[in-house]
């Protein structure tokens, strides 16, 4: 298994989730990195929470914070849409189907995952429509972490809400894990899923042929 770690940055009201931007890092050095150009902007600056937290980290033209300007000069810019980071969506969507067919046996890994792995989905439509060869579920390394006990994690330095540096620091939150999994066990061991673990298939083929057990 190879894992790939990646990241979203996206706009959602509870209905629909509209991505901003994605990044994909693996530990052999592959990164893909993105911004929607499609992304609803106006939308966006709406958001007060994006609007900090997300929008500065973005390619733009004329941004101006306001901490720093008079309250005159302060600007919100506009999206660098000749930055080559900056994408139309369905050129995303191929992109990253490409980057992560083009991995061996690809495990998807995240942070929080169960909005980023459906930010990512989407990008080929309904659930129906995900290509061949992309995972149908994310691990979580928050779980994971949970699992082995709640440690403390490295600190991420800078970057936070920038997809490419939340993606980094989620391979480097991995690999830390990897350490308290190896001596937890004994040994040095890496996280990963068995995609069927042992028993459960032929269970399942047992209930298939004879049919449910009766109640007690």
């Amino acid at each position: 298994m190879t894992r790939i770690f990646y990241d979203t940055e996206f706009l959602e009201n509870g209905r629909t989730i509209e991505l901003i931007s994605i990044a994909l890092v693996t530990e052999d050095g592959r990164e893909y990195y993105a911004v929607n150009a499609d992304m609803p902007v106006d939308r966006i600056l709406n958001h007060q929470w994006l609007k900090a937290n997300v929008w500065p980290h973005l390619p733009l033209r004329g941004y101006k914070p306001g901490p720093l300007m008079n309250a005159l000069q302060e600007s919100d810019g506009a999206l660098d849409r000749t930055d080559t980071r900056v994408k139309p969506h369905w050129v995303i969507a191929n992109e990253v189907r490409e980057f992560i067919v083009a991995t061996p046996d690809p495990q998807l890994w995240a942070w929080y995952g169960a909005y980023d792995h459906v930010a990512l989905a989407q990008l080929f439509g309904p659930m129906i429509s995900l290509p061949d060869g992309i995972p149908m579920w994310t691990n979580d390394l928050r779980q994971e972490c949970e699992r082995l006990g709640n440690p403390e994690l490295p600190e991420q330095s800078d970057g936070e809400h920038n997809a490419l540096a939340d993606a980094r620091h989620n391979m480097v939150r991995a690999q830390f894990l990897d350490e308290i999994a190896g001596r937890v066990t004994g040994s040095q061991v890496r996280i990963e899923v068995h995609p069927d673990p042992p028993g459960i298939a032929a269970a399942i083929r047992d209930l298939r042929k004879n049919g449910l057990p009766p109640r007690a």
